[in-house]
């Protein structure tokens, strides 16, 4: 019995979070409620204050889980050279975009001014460890002559996320995915010093 309870009480939270994200990546966290989501799962707001007693523990467990889940698919870019990977990163965002949403962290920066301060150190945490990532990939590249960049790798790296941030931002408005794919592969192109294996990582 206590098992079962258990376990019904973490499909439940799994849900909460399922539904909040879903808000977040495209209302924002400032753009929903908790009667919102209530309503979504029909459940009363003393249910969602049992799982996470406020809006702010929500929200971090959110990032925690979000960015647990991108660290894995991270780790999964472990094959091929330095611009089969950096595509790999931007199929990442491609998903999310699919799925007529945002990227978590890059909604929630938007809103940094207005979050709880472990909300805050979380999502640049989230970004310090894409950066620190595509620094190493990067790296990776200028040694096997694969992709060419003046400067550090972390000042490469650092455009790289803000770029595909903002790609995702303007193109979102106009509901057109390829807005974002062109930028995306113009962004990247500037790195591959080999013309061949630009135009099959990246095409247009």
């Amino acid at each position: 019995m206590g098992t079962r309870r258990r376990t019904g009480e973490s499909d439940t939270a799994t849900q909460v979070l399922d539904v909040a994200e879903r808000f977040a990546q495209s209302r924002g966290f400032n753009g929903f409620s908790y009667a919102d989501v209530a309503a979504e799962l029909k459940l009363t707001k003393a249910a969602l204050h049992y799982h996470f007693a406020s809006k702010a523990e929500l929200g971090e467990a959110l990032i925690a889980r979000y960015a647990a889940r991108f660290a894995a698919a991270l780790d999964g870019l472990v094959a091929g050279d330095a611009p089969a990977k950096l595509q790999g990163y931007v199929d990442l965002y491609l998903e999310v975009f699919r799925n007529e949403r945002m990227c978590l962290c890059g909604m929630l920066a938007a809103e940094y001014q207005t979050l709880p301060a472990p909300m805050r150190d979380a999502v640049v945490s989230f970004f310090d460890h894409n950066e620190k990532w595509l620094a190493a990939v990067l790296e990776q590249g200028r040694d096997e002559g694969t992709v060419h960049f003046e400067g550090p790798a972390g000042e490469r790296a650092r455009m790289i996320v803000g770029g595909l941030e903002g790609a995702m931002l303007v193109a979102r408005p106009y509901g057109d995915i390829s807005r974002f794919e062109v930028a995306a592969s113009h962004l990247l192109r500037e790195l591959v010093t080999n013309p061949r294996a630009t135009a099959t990582a990246f095409p247009t």
